[in-house]
């Protein structure tokens, strides 16, 4: 009986060992798959502070945070948004989407939100882009809460997640809204004015 546990206890052993024991290359990148090109928090540092124009130490705390949330990115979108609201808001929005791997399309967006909202404004908007590997993916609704978002240097940014793509629009302009509202973005390749 001993005889019998002992060879199936090295059975065990053989068959049952992980396949990473056996294999050196586990958990490293494999031949066939392609790297992800990525943004570092210097490059967007510098490119947020240019954007904005602000100091490079206001930009740094941002990105800090952002990057701590989420890493790094692989492509940003930076444009110019108008919104406003009563109760029930619009926004409107346009810029370039920039990918790292040198795609650059032209991008608008759209959308309604309800809340405890009121006032209006127009920004500028840097949006993070990240877990996109094809741009056509960015073409669809995106929904988001404002008013948990955070204020640094004068910069609020809130997080909009689809599928697993997150985007973290960061943004900075002249005008009164206060509140907060549950809403959607729409990511089109055409403008278009019903916000729906």
């Amino acid at each position: 009986m001993r005889i019998l546990a002992a060879t199936i206890a090295a059975l065990s052993v053989c068959f049952l060992a992980p396949a990473h024991a056996q294999d050196p290359d586990y958990g490293q990148p494999s031949d066939y798959s392609e790297p992800v090109d990525t943004y570092s928090q210097d490059e967007l540092t510098e490119a947020v502070s240019d954007f904005f124009g602000v100091t490079a130490e206001a930009a740094a705390s941002l990105m800090e945070r952002i990057f701590s949330d989420l890493g790094r990115p692989v492509g940003y979108i930076a444009g110019e948004e108008v919104s406003g609201a009563v109760g029930i808001g619009l926004r409107y929005g346009e810029g370039y989407l920039t990918m790292k791997n040198g795609v650059r399309e032209k991008v608008y967006w759209r959308g309604p939100s309800v809340g405890w909202d009121a006032g209006g404004n127009a920004s500028r908007v840097f949006v993070l882009v990240y877990n996109l590997d094809d741009p056509a993916l960015l073409f669809q609704r995106f929904p988001g809460v404002e008013g948990t978002a955070y204020l640094v240097a004068g910069m609020g940014v809130n997080y909009q997640r689809a599928d697993d793509i997150t985007l973290a629009p960061i943004r900075s302009g002249v005008g009164l809204r206060a509140g907060a509202n549950v809403g959607y973005l729409a990511y089109t390749r055409r403008r278009a004015w019903l916000p729906f």
